[in-house]
């Protein structure tokens, strides 16, 4: 089989996603959040520095970097923040904006399609304002060159007119601080990247980080949980804070119609059994792709395309939703003939690999050809 599909409070918001983005997007264990959840998510995120839990070293230097502005009196250099969905760079946009004492306007990349676009936004800001640019490496490539120079100089050229008569009018702009955020720091050009004052990488989150999470969200959503069914919510929330309030969330309605509104080991277990998330943290798809990989192809090495229509979904869906989680799990590993079950794929699933092949197809796909 050919594996050439292998590829790698005082915020205003000025336009974002309303809905889901992306294939899957409305999954239980999705990272992205659709607007009624983004609501939910507000009343639970940090207001500073010191209630936001993990990403240590982030935050560490972001403070740094707040504190040294406030005590010059200067805007705040402008900051990137990378990583994976749900991890909290939109939350960190709005505790700069806190810090700083300043008010923060949210909009996102795929929004902004023209340069002119970007010039009302840029012009309608006032000093020291935050500008929070979601998905960042998304925007065209017009207004990425004119934020060039309003990163820079607090300068945009308005162009006036069309044609050989068109002139170019410079428009100044008051200090403000962009906070950008995107999910594949990779994309961005240099000439942008090399403008942010600092580069902040958001990393999944450890097991006792994300207890905390469900801890502190547990208290403002008046649940009570004990240590055990926090561990348990916390070993399958994929390492990400969002999911971990999603099942949070789930796992509380559970309790409340079919226990006495306590969580428990128990009940977090039985609730999250309903909601077909297993103890790793894969759902129904995750082991539906798993399940035909070993099953039906004896463990790969298979095309994408091929894996895709086994389990009845798009190929878009497979590659962008599954199976960057399971191969962060070592359960599926991507060669250049193609996907491969692990041995901790079978033994997840608790089936016996095919005799002769040791690691149930990971060795052939490998090495061989």
């Amino acid at each position: 089989m050919n594996g050439d599909d292998t590829h790698g409070e005082h915020a205003t918001e000025l336009t974002g996603p309303t809905g889901p983005v992306g294939p899957g997007a409305d999954r239980l264990l999705g990272a992205e959040a659709d607007g009624e959840e983004q609501a939910i998510e507000a009343a639970l995120r940090p207001k500073d520095l010191g209630e936001f839990v993990g990403q240590e070293r982030v935050r560490e230097q972001l403070d740094l970097v707040l504190r040294a502005a406030r005590q010059r009196g200067a805007t705040a250099d402008h900051v990137l923040l990378s990583g994976a969905p749900g991890l909290g760079k939109t939350t960190l946009s709005m505790i700069i904006a806190a810090e700083m004492g300043a008010p923060i306007r949210i909009t996102s990349g795929p929004a902004i399609q023209h340069a002119g676009d970007l010039a009302a936004i840029l012009s309608s800001l006032t000093e020291g304002e935050v500008l929070f640019l979601d998905e960042i490496h998304r925007m065209s490539r017009p207004a990425e060159e004119m934020l060039y120079m309003a990163m820079e100089d607090f300068r945009v050229d308005v162009i006036v007119g069309k044609g050989p008569g068109a002139t170019a009018i410079p428009l100044e702009l008051p200090p403000f601080t962009l906070v950008g955020a995107t999910t594949r720091a990779g994309l961005l050009p240099p000439p942008l990247r090399d403008r942010f004052g600092f580069t902040g990488h958001m990393e999944f989150y450890g097991a006792p980080e994300l207890e905390r999470v469900i801890h502190r969200s547990a208290r403002l959503l008046d649940v009570e949980i004990d240590a055990e069914g926090a561990i348990e919510i916390a070993g399958r929330s994929r390492g990400t804070p969002r999911i971990a309030n999603r099942l949070l969330r789930r796992v509380r309605d559970y309790a409340q119609v079919k226990a006495d509104g306590v969580i428990t080991q128990e009940i977090a277990s039985r609730a999250l059994a309903v909601y077909d998330v297993d103890g790793r943290g894969l759902d129904r798809l995750d082991r539906a792709v798993l399940t035909a990989l070993l099953k039906l192809f004896g463990g790969g090495p298979v095309g994408l395309s091929t894996l895709a229509v086994a389990v009845g979904e798009e190929r878009e869906t497979v590659e962008e939703v599954a199976e960057p989680f399971l191969v962060r799990e070592g359960l599926l590993a991507r060669t250049p003939r193609g996907r491969v079950g692990t041995p901790a794929a079978w033994a997840h699933l608790g089936l016996t690999p095919p005799q002769g092949t040791g690691t149930g197809g990971v060795q052939s796909g490998l090495f061989d050809g």
